[in-house]
């Protein structure tokens, strides 16, 4: 029989106990060990089957052991200082309180899933996880951030196995009552609410439900409300599900439903508004959409409105590929955004302009979330040095008459939050070499000086940390492989060899990722008997531990899972070689740690990042890597290894993966296994042990995720916080007057003529240190010399006379217009580099609002007739 309904029924903790509760609620416990180890405490066994879900524990804890710890002093102790130690986190001054004034009361940060901790399935990969890293460093910085995302009822799906090795999928319900979450209600006692419009008089209503992540509340809206149709109340049921309209509303509720989530979360709280918007990925880009109609109400026209949502808006790009970004049939966002749908009183032609792909190669009825994004945010990053690169390149036609590195779009690379990702072993040791107070700082707040300390640590301590990281893993893996067997319908009698699976003296390479094409996954298997020898290597085996879902509807993913696990199901190679299913936070947790190898081979350049390098790293795990994301950006010898990259253009992609797949063979086989291998004095591999001291000294303060939230309050946050500031409404609709202005009369713009005067001849060549001086001239039209900057670009040259690596100089009007309506410019020019170099003049809009002179996608260079024949000055 099934039940009707159900709910859950939670304990009556006695009074001294019940701070328990509050412990559980803030999923700070999470990432703070000795929280971990008190619930751990209440019941061993009951943690165990809980899965390390306080929660759940609580749920199924017996009265009896419940009196038995309030009647003991020393565990009331322990709950007490839990306690004190998480109000005095919650309340006291971080490392935001003590940065000079100017930077934002509030941001509000959207992502479409959050990677929190496995007792809160809400999130698919590694978008999620780093927005949920993003969430707990802002806390534990104390960045005054508020979470906006969706519940989704059913997460993101289970994956298992089936006898043949193929992906399959369940989606258990998740109860929110059972989940570490509180609804958000008005002061009545009644649930807060948000609807949404919708075509022919429906409505698509969501409960605001609330997890608190330390300092920081995530706001998450559940569309399984009683009043909204069938059809409405599942556009939350799962991640990344269904068709294209599912989708949309998704990303409508997430967008427009989270500004109104925000807005009632700080009514109801008093917590300050946000100045800043930042949206991490396209998914959210309603949101400014919402921005420009609440202006709207209080009196702003679209323009304005607009320049205002600029202002303060951030758009963090993941994607480096356009097949990877969410696009809709402008009909269908015309019928849900226009009249008879959700923002009747905005011009549907306005918004349809803000994610068209109006550019040379986009097509022109497709609505491009990741162009609105761009378009709606006057600061916009990539995730890594390398794809900042990709992103300018990817999006140069939003900003036409300019070369792909001046498009403004910069670079934060991500980082990862060390207290959820270091196992408690690693930080016992740090704490013993610099104390615990310090090894915390360490981690959450970085800074080289205290990670040089590792330096210190003595090899026998390293080497033995090493191995017992690797004992927990082998432990792991055979646990979950056994179950894993059981659900393909194995027997026990069958299962016997799972207990001489992998072995901890033996070099282990962990390779764990989402399974789309370009990340690879069966690139190892490309020579299978090559990487049996590997495998099986009398002297220097290697053992290798695999896990990753591929996207429900990914055929083609889920035909590399099962030719991967058909591999290792192989008796001569399953002891060796391991797939393990239903890849998550919890199961990572013990991945990284445990492994001495992280591979990554992706296809360059199309890992936008790549964080699970970064997790393996802050637990002395050495990293196997294409020179791609972060990796391309840290590199050294010192510390790991680059597989080389067969990336020419005249490269076919079966004779690129035959390419890079020899070579990593050859870098196992040469390099990585000898040096593992290679013991010195008292068994110990001396030179492996400096690589892994490297890793944690070199790596350590750059892979944070703190290190990276201080990077967006510096060079984001806080210039966007002054920028909305400074775009009060007279302020927007001058801004916005000025821009129509200048874009009306930019086609009489021009650079007429460009006179060189040097210290000497140049005849196509200069002395290094000599001056030239510019004199230019130039037509405004109807523009005024405050409208424009007019600009000398010089760099190096390629044989082409391409600039690269360019340096601006403005040049300064000189006197009145002369007759025929010209102005005249001059400036200087110091050739300070030897070496093929070359100039030109470019005119561009300036205002004292403006984030980039690049931000109008307006210039006017000299034509081609008028390039004089000294343009290149040195060769």
């Amino acid at each position: 029989m099934k039940a009707i309904r159900r709910f859950s029924v939670r304990p009556v903790l006695p009074e001294s106990l019940r701070p328990l509760s509050e412990l559980a609620r803030n999923l700070r416990w999470s990432w703070h060990p000795e929280t971990r180890e008190l619930f751990q405490s209440v019941d061993p066994e009951g943690w165990q089957a809980a899965g390390g879900d306080p929660l759940r524990l609580l749920g199924a804890v017996p009265a009896t052991r419940l009196a038995a710890l309030a009647d003991d002093r020393r565990f009331r102790r322990r709950l007490a200082a839990a306690a004190d130690d998480l109000h005095d986190y919650l309340t006291g001054r971080r490392w935001y309180q003590e940065q000079p004034p100017g930077l934002p009361e509030a941001v509000a940060y959207f992502s479409p899933e959050f990677g929190i901790t496995a007792a809160l399935p809400q999130y698919s990969g590694g978008l999620g996880i780093l927005a949920g890293d993003h969430l707990k460093s802002a806390s534990d910085l104390g960045v005054p951030l508020i979470g906006v995302g969706l519940l989704y009822r059913h997460g993101y799906f289970r994956q298992s196995l089936s006898r043949e090795g193929w992906q399959q999928e369940t989606y258990p319900l998740l109860d929110p009552d059972e989940l570490p979450l509180s609804m958000l209600r008005e002061p009545d006692g009644t649930p807060s609410r948000v609807a949404l419009a919708l075509p022919g008089g429906r409505s698509l209503r969501a409960y605001i439900w609330q997890a608190r992540v330390g300092r920081v509340p995530l706001l998450l809206l559940d569309s399984d409300v009683e009043e909204n149709g069938p059809g409405e109340r599942d556009v939350t049921d799962r991640l990344y599900g269904g068709g294209s309209e599912h989708r949309l509303l998704q990303e409508m509720l997430l967008g427009i439903g989270g500004v109104r989530a925000v807005r009632t979360y700080c009514r109801l709280t008093g917590h300050p508004a946000p100045e800043v918007f930042h949206t991490n990925e396209g998914h959210a880009g309603f949101l400014g959409l919402e921005r420009i109609r609440e202006l709207s109400e209080q009196g702003a026209d679209f323009d304005s409105a607009l320049e205002s949502v600029r202002a303060g808006a951030v758009f963090t790009t993941h994607t480096p590929v356009p097949a990877g970004i969410d696009r809709f049939d402008r009909e269908l966002v015309a019928r849900h955004l226009g009249d008879g749908g959700e923002l009747p009183g905005i011009d549907v032609g306005k918004i349809l302009e803000l994610g068209l792909e109006t550019y040379p190669g986009g097509e022109p009825n497709l609505f491009n979330m990741a162009v609105m994004g761009l378009r709606l945010a006057q600061r916009a990053n990539g995730v890594s040095t390398l794809h900042g690169q990709v992103s300018r390149e990817m999006f140069a036609g939003l900003w036409p008459g300019f070369d792909a590195e001046e498009v403004p779009i910069t670079a934060i690379t991500n980082g990862v939050h060390a207290p959820t990702w270091i196992a408690p072993e690693v930080f016992r040791l740090g704490a013993r070499q610099i104390g615990a107070g310090r090894a915390e700082d360490a981690l959450t707040v970085g800074g080289k000086q205290r990670w040089d300390t590792v330096a210190d640590i003595p090899d026998t301590d390293i080497w033995e940390l090493r191995r017992t990281l690797r004992e927990q893993l082998v432990e792991e893996v055979r646990e979950r492989l056994r179950a894993s067997w059981r659900q393909r319908g194995a027997g026990t009698a069958e299962l016997g060899w799972i207990d001489g699976v992998l072995d901890p003296d033996i070099l282990t390479i962990g390779f764990a990722r989402r399974v789309p094409s370009y990340k690879r996954l069966t690139l190892m298997l490309r020579d299978p008997e090559r990487l049996t020898r590997l495998l099986l290597h009398p002297e220097r085996p290697i053992q290798i531990v695999v896990a990753g879902k591929a996207h429900p509807a990914d055929d083609s993913g889920k035909r590399l899972v099962q030719e991967l696990v058909r591999f290792t199901d192989d008796p001569r190679v399953r002891h060796r070689v391991v797939f393990l299913p239903d890849y998550g936070m919890a199961m990572a947790q013990k991945l990284y740690p445990g492994c001495d190898v992280w591979l990554n081979n992706p296809l360059r350049p199309l890992e936008a990042c790549g964080t699970s390098g970064m997790k393996a790293a802050l637990n002395g795990c050495l990293n196997l890597s294409v020179l791609d994301g972060w990796w391309d950006e840290w590199y050294e010898p010192d510390f790991g290894w680059a597989i080389p990259t067969a990336d020419g253009t005249a490269m076919d992609e079966t004779r690129r993966d035959d390419v890079e797949a020899a070579a990593l063979y050859q870098l196992l086989e040469d390099r990585v296994a000898p040096r593992f291998y290679d013991r010195g004095t008292g068994g110990l591999p001396g030179r492996w042990i400096e690589m892994v001291r490297r890793t944690l000294g070199s790596l350590g303060p750059k892979v944070l995720a703190g290190r990276m939230v201080r990077e967006y309050v510096e060079r984001l946050y806080g210039p966007a916080a002054e920028a909305q500031r400074a775009l009060f409404p007279e302020a927007a609709r001058e801004l916005a007057d000025w821009k129509a202005r200048v874009r009306a009369a930019w086609p009489a713009v021009a650079v007429d003529h460009v006179e060189t005067v040097a210290d000497s001849p140049l005849n196509g060549t200069a002395e290094l240190g000599s001056t030239i001086c510019l004199r230019v001239s130039v037509t405004l039209g109807d523009l005024d010399p405050s409208d424009v900057e007019v600009q000398a670009v010089a760099g190096r040259v390629d044989p082409a006379d391409r600039l690269s690596r360019t340096a601006a100089v403005p040049l300064k009007p000189t006197g009145a217009p002369a007759m025929d309506g010209r102005r005249q410019y001059e400036g200087s020019l110091t050739l300070d580099s030897t070496g093929p170099f070359g100039y030109t003049v470019r005119i561009l809009p300036a205002h004292r609002l403006l984030a980039s002179g690049a931000e109008l996608g307006l210039v006017a260079l000299p034509p081609e007739s008028s390039a004089e024949k000294a343009g290149v000055l040195m060769r």
